[in-house]
């Protein structure tokens, strides 16, 4: 059955109409069919004797598959018994040995699901300060090429446009970028004028940025100027129409990655009729899969047309060349992380690090406040073990640094860190500074008079990270998110096809990390090996046929915004062009 569309049209006068709900709603109120049943089929005449036969038979071939379906039944049964006890068991164990119980019982923890990473670098310091071996070329870390290869751009033409589209970007400055991009790839499939789109205040992240505070908003106009049309405000004859109020236009609340057939099918049908249309909230409603012209609108909107607005630009241009000056024994070459060691991710992953009990109760209080009772439910079993196992549990500045100097990177390296409060930074940084002592961040290559113009504006500070980690010969990601993410295909879009990016196998770290009988040469050895398999996967390119796209765009840029890349050396690419 077709998904019903969720679409409302809020309006002053709808109570005048006989309701609250809005005018256009395409839900039917009908569950079911009112058709009456088909008249019985007419009997037909047969002699007692064939009547008879096709009884035996049709009762033979009933009992046949009868026992036939009682025997897989009682099979069935039989087996399921058997799994749900095997599941029991498997859950009971992990609980017993990952879980908070494990110490009762006396059982030895399974392998990596207890952090001794500190344990493991006191044992290994030494080793490591003694390694005398050469210490790795930064412009050599990358060994894995792709053979570029550069296709035109697709052309298309589009008629006369349908009418304008808004929409409303939620989240942090990654998520609102993905609902800029899907909403440029939107006004073209519908053939419609886009205006600005709008960003909604979030409780989370509490910047109050408009559009033009981030982005340059006349650049992103002039550069989709022939393929797409944008505007900055709808028309004043359309407001009057609709009282002056954003919420009393056509509404949309479309699914999560709705299909392009659903936006043609039914939103593009109103958009015609009413000439406005409003899509709120606007976060990940574009499925992957669209057509490659709507495709390539999302490569023109992430790679050509969004550009820091001025302020940004300007300040994170001076502190990428601070950080090429700082870097002048690497040749001007650097290391970025992207590291995830704050208090909010910390509590929210509910993995268990060196503090012991003050870290927990620390831990818990801050859930509480912040999350109330969602972590204390009777459905949520919280196994901190076995979220480390399975790699859920953000990498401390420790494991980071212990990753950097075992795939080869000295003390001479210069590294830019990326990232909010470090949760008790003191603590935490200080085997960090100890294995990479020039570190630095926004906060120690500006000066205060040329922070105090972004604080309290998280995704304005959000932009100086992402433009000094863009540049740098080495991203590293160390939890996910849409951050890494953008940043990743970014870097795969300038750097001809690689990521240039150490994505860490926390699977494979937690075992290493647990492991006191390890040397510092085999801990050496397992990462220089997961630094080249993070070399070869850094040039994987999707296999895309037609519009068959699993993985999202924003991440895998290639094959679809092939045709816009350019040669170019990517340290010069900071200089804004002339206006």
């Amino acid at each position: 059955m077709k998904a019903k569309p969720y679409y409302h049209q809020q309006n002053t006068n709808a109570a005048a109409s006989g309701g609250g709900g809005g005018g256009y709603s395409s839900e039917s109120s009908n569950g079911g069919s009112n058709s009456p049943s088909p008249p019985p089929s007419p009997r037909r005449h047969s002699s007692i004797s064939h009547s008879r036969r096709r009884l035996r038979t049709k009762s033979f071939s009933f009992f046949r598959r009868d026992s036939f379906a009682l025997t897989v039944s009682f099979i069935f049964r039989r087996n399921l018994r058997y799994l749900v006890l095997l599941c029991l068991l498997y859950v009971s164990g992990l609980i017993m040995c990952v879980g908070p119980f494990a110490g009762l019982v006396g059982h030895t923890p399974v392998p990596g699901s207890v952090y001794r990473s500190h344990e493991i670098f006191g044992k290994l310091w030494d080793q490591i300060q003694s390694d005398n071996s050469s210490a790795i070329d930064l412009s050599s870390v990358w060994k894995y090429k792709r053979l570029k290869v550069q296709k035109p751009c697709l052309n298309s033409t589009s008629p006369g446009p349908s009418g304008f589209l808004i929409v409303e970007a939620n989240g942090g400055l990654n998520q609102q970028r993905s609902a800029i991009c899907n909403a440029v790839a939107v006004a073209g499939l519908l053939n419609a004028i886009l205006v600005i789109p709008r960003f909604e205040f979030n409780s989370v992240w509490k910047d109050p940025s408009e559009f033009g505070d981030i982005y340059d908003e006349d650049h992103f106009v002039a550069t989709l100027d022939g393929y797409i049309k944008v505007v900055r405000e709808l028309p004043d004859l359309l407001m009057e129409r609709y009282d002056y109020n954003m919420t009393n236009i056509p509404t949309f609340r479309v699914q999560a990655w709705a299909p392009a057939s659903y936006y043609m099918g039914e939103v593009y049908p109103v958009l015609r009729e009413q000439g406005v249309i409003r899509i709120a909230p606007f976060a990940n409603r574009l499925a992957m899969n669209v057509p490659p012209h709507i495709q390539l609108l999302r490569c023109m909107a992430n790679y050509k047309a969004l550009r820091f607005s001025d302020p940004i630009s300007t300040l994170a241009e001076k502190l990428v060349k601070r950080m090429i000056e700082k870097s002048s024994g690497t040749g001007g070459k650097y290391v970025s992380i992207h590291l995830r060691f704050e208090e909010d991710m910390v509590a929210f992953s509910c993995c268990l690090y060196d503090g012991g009990k003050a870290e927990k109760l620390e831990m818990d209080m801050f859930r509480e406040k912040w999350w109330k009772g969602k972590f204390k439910r009777k459905d949520r079993v919280i196994l901190p073990g076995l979220n480390r196992i399975n790699g859920k549990c953000p990498l401390t500045p420790l494991e980071v640094g212990m990753m950097l100097r075992g795939m080869g990177f000295d003390n001479n390296t210069s590294i830019y860190l990326a990232s909010g409060k470090i949760y008790q930074a003191e603590r935490h940084l200080a085997s960090l500074l100890k294995m990479f002592p020039l570190v630095y961040t926004k906060e120690s290559l500006a000066t205060p008079d040329e922070l105090a113009p972004f604080e309290g504006y998280s995704s304005r500070l959000a932009a100086l990270d992402y433009t000094v980690c863009l540049f740098s010969e080495v991203f590293v990601t160390t939890h996910g998110g849409n951050f890494p993410h953008f940043l990743m295909g970014h870097r795969r879009f300038l750097f001809d096809g690689h990521s240039k990016t150490i994505n860490p196998d926390k699977r494979k770290l937690v075992l290493l990390f647990q492991d006191m009988n390890i040397s510092w040469v085999t801990f050496k050895d397992q990462m220089e090996i997961m630094l080249s398999e993070n070399d070869r996967k850094g040039i994987i390119v999707p296999r895309v046929r037609k519009i068959n796209r699993k993985t999202s765009i924003y991440t895998y840029p290639l094959p679809e915004c092939r045709c816009l890349q350019q040669s170019h050396n990517t340290t010069l690419q900071l200089t804004q062009p002339a206006r």
